[in-house]
């Protein structure tokens, strides 16, 4: 998987198996005299889909990586996280997001966090307040919210067939032209945004031996929830970026989500032509945005 200039990988174990993380050492973000330095940390969380990774991230958190301790884990089912052959439910990543937060941080952090994995996030925010200092979220949406239900949907009904489903996985979903496929048409507002090298890492990833069981579990709906139902329970200072043109998700959502809890959810700015990662779609745009919610959310 791509790792950045000035990254390691490290790994922690959770009661569903060993989650890799990349996290900044040494030169170029820090030198001999800096090195023990206690640093605040960010967390970066990528969102789900065939073949998705930290990498999601890897355009903007070395950004910060001279100010900040910076960790990016591969959720569990993941990149090069483990992959239990299980039919995934909601709790499983409520449960080790959780975990993972209190074995790497020893203070309440700052948290980002994209998709249905900000979903997850603001619930373990809800849950255990004093593992977080902020939230910035890209489209965070549990994907049935306002009495939606994608499981429904045609796509989810026929990936929910049985040996159907791994083969639109192994002929669909985990090849170059179809992972070439989902990003231009419905991940990216514009196709020319997508270069060779975010459909190498996203294939990678989806290649991962039984990578297919946490990317159909997605499919299928499994892991969808009414966000709504939870989102005034949250009290974590939180921002949302939301692109313009999300195909799954629109703005529309995002505030009416907001508007639930102005208390919490301090800022909701909608991008311009941007789907659903800005993060990839637009890094120096996302980078800048994270640097001005920072100390707005933290004073």
């Amino acid at each position: 998987m791509f790792q950045p200039l000035g990254f390691e990988q490290r790994s922690v174990n959770t009661s569903l198996g060993r989650v890799v993380y990349y996290t900044n050492v040494g030169l170029p973000y820090e030198d001999e005299i800096t090195a023990g330095t206690q640093k605040e940390t960010l967390v970066f969380l990528h969102g789900f889909g065939g073949g998705s990774s930290a990498y999601e991230w890897s355009k903007v958190y070395p950004a910060f990586a001279a100010e900040y301790r910076i960790i990016a884990p591969d959720l569990i089912g993941w990149g090069k996280s483990e992959h239990p052959a299980r039919n995934y439910q909601i709790d499983d990543y409520i449960t080790t997001i959780g975990l993972f937060l209190e074995q790497t941080c020893t203070e309440p952090v700052t948290v980002i966090a994209s998709s249905l994995t900000a979903a997850f996030t603001i619930r373990v925010a809800i849950a255990h307040p004093d593992l977080f200092k902020s939230l910035i979220l890209t489209l965070p949406a549990g994907l049935s919210d306002f009495g939606q239900d994608y499981s429904r949907s045609i796509f989810a009904q026929i990936v929910s067939v049985p040996i159907v489903d791994r083969l639109l996985y192994t002929t669909g979903i985990a090849t170059s032209s179809g992972i070439r496929n989902f990003l231009e048409q419905r991940q990216f507002a514009e196709s020319s945004r997508v270069y060779s090298e975010i459909v190498e890492a996203y294939l990678e990833s989806a290649r991962q031996p039984n990578a297919e069981y946490a990317a159909l579990s997605f499919v299928r709906g499994d892991l969808c929830f009414d966000l709504s139902l939870y989102i005034q329970q949250l009290t974590t200072p939180t921002a949302i970026i939301w692109g313009q043109k999300s195909q799954f998700t629109g703005p529309e959502i995002g505030r009416r989500l907001a508007e639930m809890n102005p208390q919490a959810i301090r800022v909701f700015l909608e991008l311009e032509n941007v789907g659903l990662t800005p993060q990839l779609e637009l890094p120096a745009v996302t980078i800048g945005l994270i640097r001005r919610f920072l100390p707005l959310l933290n004073s």
